[in-house]
């Protein structure tokens, strides 16, 4: 019997070999002859999945987005769950910290996937097919600190006062800020920092300034 092959698992398997080669070479690397290389694959099989290299260029991105995004809905499932499972400010306090340094390159994983992030959108500036994904990420990004700080301020942990869309802006800003740094001076920017900077950054916050 010929073998059944899983169409979303191929595709899948396809876009992990784009991220391996572009983790190894650069994005600029990742033909459609090396990305088959990659995974084992004719480029004849490649193609029976993506109809162009835009297409495979803007599923792998996708994909990136989805993982990430599922690691992030972990927490935050946690955090703004509504059956109290978070009530003590303190509890809340740290579920937010953890939800939030998902999102920094704290351990070899997420260095990888902070550079790979960085590269599909440096990619999407000249490539007109990667700006949605690129613009939709952002804006997620931005409804999640919206939601965290929200929460927070409706459990008295931040100031009744705070203009939460100002500061959802903000932290989203300095988590970006933060990846770009660390990913381009890793020496620089050790784990250990960028959790100081988060922390003082969620103190700031508390007291309002």
């Amino acid at each position: 019997m010929p073998k059944i092959v899983d169409p979303v698992a191929r595709r899948r398997a396809v876009a992990q070999a784009v991220l391996s080669v572009a983790a190894r070479h650069g994005l600029e690397h990742a033909s459609l002859r090396n990305v088959a290389e990659e995974a084992g694959l004719a480029i004849g099989s490649v193609r029976h999945y993506f109809a162009d290299h835009d297409e495979l260029m803007t599923f792998t991105m996708r994909e990136l987005s989805r993982r990430i995004g599922d690691r992030i809905r972990a927490h935050a499932d946690r955090l703004l769950a509504p059956d109290g499972r978070t009530d003590r400010r303190a509890d809340r306090r740290a579920a937010t910290e953890e939800l939030l340094a998902e999102l920094l390159p704290l351990d070899e994983p997420r260095r990888q996937e902070s550079a790979l992030w960085l590269a599909f959108t440096t990619a999407a500036s000249t490539r007109p097919e990667l700006r949605p994904c690129a613009a939709e990420m952002q804006a997620n990004l931005h409804t999640l600190m919206s939601r965290v700080l929200e929460e927070a301020q409706c459990a008295g942990g931040l100031p009744g006062d705070l203009d939460v869309e100002l500061e959802s802006t903000r932290l989203a800003a300095l988590l970006d800020g933060l990846n770009l740094q660390a990913t381009l001076l890793p020496d620089r920017y050790p784990p250990k920092l960028l959790r100081q900077v988060l922390r003082r950054h969620l103190d700031a916050l508390r007291a309002g300034s």
